[in-house]
């Protein structure tokens, strides 16, 4: 029996993201549609048929395998038992001429109409347009934590979500990777929707929300749907509407990924504490951020995690929460100490975040009657993020009215005014 290995069936997989129980599982679900009962096929199948055993599967199986691969299963690299490799004969010397040249012409008659199949068909969609789009995703991530709400930020997120939607139409692709361009639209819109956001563009934040929220639900991936729940929790926290705020997070919060993620767990619970010290609800704040540090706790860091996860939320943003929480309190003295632990254990690549702690530092420590070190404090905020991020803007400019009404005639009054007539207007 010829074993020789189905190298065009590894090579489709390998580009498709596919193992050998994750194909079988496919074909499977295929069967189902095609004959009413599940097929029974499983990992060791599949490397039946990698290893060349079986060479030509049963019919319902090779039209479960086309509907799932969307290309014929030859082009998989089976082949049917009624048509073997011809094996040239000895022939006459008289005759072996003409044989040989209808052989050779055959061949490559069948090449040249292969190669024409090739170039009229669809171009195949594989996980390698995914991971392309994924590094995109995370060059935006990046932009965000140094930059933060800027319109740029927003409009490029929202090119690159329309761009995962074209590439759907481009060709044909397997369900598995449609799934998973959809959950890269859906990523590039939520970036959007946080970009408006931090940049306080709310209505346009609604609008990407929505296109987020469909373009997740196409995805069925669990990890987007969090992150835009979870964003929708913060633009109505942002806009003054805690029942909303709380309706939209319980939402992130009730999913089954944050059951077996408790690092899931704890940005949810960190997020609710938030809108607990927005909505005056002090004893709802501390008991969410005291879940939210044991779920952080609980958390194994070796766990696989989406980019945008991994690149933000840690002890420093759990932190950053609780000082805004505690602000929003009139709790300083709690705010000051959450402020102080986020900046000593923030990532270096966080500078947006670094520049609104510093602020909201500032403001706990003014709040308790010290214009000296709140400005000392706030004189740390870049002078980019002080001209350029709306959000850290208005919070020192904030600070400084705050500054003028409690220490009126001090120093610390004249050195901010001092510092702030450097700062350049931005374009």
């Amino acid at each position: 029996m010829d074993t020789t290995r189905n190298a065009a069936l590894e090579e489709w997989m390998a580009e498709h993201g596919h193992s050998s129980n994750s194909l079988a599982e496919a074909v499977n679900q295929a069967l189902m549609q095609v004959t009413g009962k599940h097929g029974g096929l499983d990992g060791s199948s599949v490397r039946d048929w990698k290893a060349g055993r079986v060479r030509w599967p049963k019919t319902a199986t090779r039209k479960a395998l086309e509907d799932v691969t969307c290309v014929p299963v030859t082009a998989l690299g089976f082949v049917p038992r009624h048509r073997p490799l011809p094996i040239p004969s000895p022939m006459p010397q008289e005759v072996s001429d003409m044989k040989r040249r209808n052989f050779v012409g055959g061949i490559a008659a069948a090449v040249a109409m292969a190669s024409t199949a090739r170039g009229t068909a669809r171009r195949r969609l594989g996980m390698s347009d995914v991971d392309r789009l994924q590094q995109r995703f995370a060059e935006i991530v990046a932009s965000d934590h140094r930059h933060g709400g800027q319109l740029d930020i927003e409009q490029r997120a929202s090119a690159l979500a329309d761009q995962a939607l074209n590439l759907q139409n481009s060709g044909g692709a397997t369900q598995r990777v449609r799934s998973s361009l959809y959950a890269s639209a859906a990523a590039f819109r939520s970036s959007a929707m946080w970009a408006s956001i931090d940049g306080r563009r709310f209505e346009a934040a609604k609008t990407h929300m929505r296109e987020a929220q469909a373009l997740a639900e196409m995805s069925g991936e669990q990890a987007i749907k969090f992150r835009i729940w979870s964003h929708a929790g913060t633009l109505y926290r942002h806009t003054g509407r805690p029942a909303d705020a709380f309706a939209a997070n319980d939402v992130a919060r009730n999913m089954h990924l944050t059951r077996r993620d408790p690092l899931f767990a704890s940005l949810g619970l960190a997020r609710q504490g938030a809108i607990h010290g927005a909505a005056q609800d002090p004893a709802g704040a501390r008991r969410a951020f005291g879940q939210a540090q044991d779920a952080m706790l609980r958390a194994d860091p070796a766990d696989d995690r989406p980019v945008w996860m991994l690149a933000f939320y840690d002890q420093a943003e759990l932190d950053s929460l609780a000082l805004s929480a505690y602000l929003a309190l009139g709790d300083f003295a709690t705010a000051e100490f959450h402020g102080h632990r986020c900046l000593s254990t923030l990532r270096p690549h966080m500078v947006r975040s670094h520049a609104i702690t510093t602020t909201r530092l500032a403001h706990a420590q003014l709040a308790q009657g010290m214009p000296e070190a709140a400005t000392a404090t706030a004189l740390k905020v870049p002078v980019d993020a002080a001209t350029q991020h709306v959000r850290v803007t208005r919070m020192l400019q904030e600070f400084g009215a705050a500054l003028r009404a409690t220490a009126a005639g001090s120093s610390a009054v004249q050195t901010w005014a001092e510092h702030v007539a450097t700062w350049r207007t931005p374009a």
